[in-house]
């Protein structure tokens, strides 16, 4: 049994990562809102990450970073608040969690971190600015940190396209939304929650131990096909 941090797991694909957990490990949540779930196997913290102190945990072996934004905007209409609130929210919400959690997860059971990016750091797309801007961060975060600790912790990310969540409901508010997300990837769909989980399953897992410094597109040919 692996004692496993999620950060943001009552909503989206921290939710779905919890769920797929929650029967065989020990999990600790992290966020501003109550997962609707209780299990002997859980233990929740309301609190947020960017404000609040963060609660000491003896054992942990596994640090997941799930909180995001999409924060889609013309260049000229984001502000420079804009700009620093998906910072913090993506890349120094992830560095007070690591620097607080480090020291226990050095002590842990092939002790992994899996972080959070976006197809749009890699593929230029309007309006996302500040979104990719932030992201990017936590892309070098992961090649760097993943380097200083490569003896002891491994450090990776996943960067999904977009998410049937509730984050992403906006975009996917109607049908016909949908069918254009669909049409507008290669292999003509977009992601669900417990596909991503899946992959940050198997990136904590004791299969993946060879693998580090590494970023995992999840993206439906967007990135990688132009057809």
């Amino acid at each position: 049994m692996k004692n496993i941090l999620i950060i943001g797991g009552s909503k989206g694909i921290g939710n779905a990562i919890l769920l797929q957990q929650l029967e065989k490990n020990q999990v600790y949540n992290i966020s501003r809102n109550t997962p609707e779930i209780s299990h002997h196997n859980l233990k929740h913290y309301e609190l947020d990450v960017l404000k609040d102190t963060l609660p000491d945990i003896e054992n942990i072996d596994v640090l997941i970073y799930c909180p995001g934004s999409i924060n889609l905007k013309p260049i000229g209409s984001l502000s420079i608040d804009d700009f620093r609130n998906d910072f913090e929210i993506n890349v120094i919400g992830a560095v007070k969690s690591i620097q607080k959690y480090l020291p226990v997860l050095k002590k842990g059971t092939n002790p992994s971190i899996v972080l959070f990016s976006t197809v749009a750091a890699k593929l230029g797309m309007p309006f996302h600015a500040s979104i990719a801007t932030a992201k990017a961060g936590v892309e070098g975060l992961v090649k760097s940190l993943g380097a200083e600790l490569a003896s002891v912790v491994r450090v990776n990310a996943i960067a999904p396209t977009i998410t049937e969540t509730t984050l992403a409901a906006g975009i996917l508010r109607n049908d016909r939304m949908k069918e254009n997300m669909m049409e507008r990837h290669p292999m003509k769909n977009y992601l669900k929650p417990e596909e991503v989980a899946s992959m940050a399953n198997y990136l904590i897992s004791d299969e993946a131990k060879s693998i580090s410094g590494q970023v995992f597109e999840m993206d439906y040919g967007i990135v990688t096909f132009k057809l």
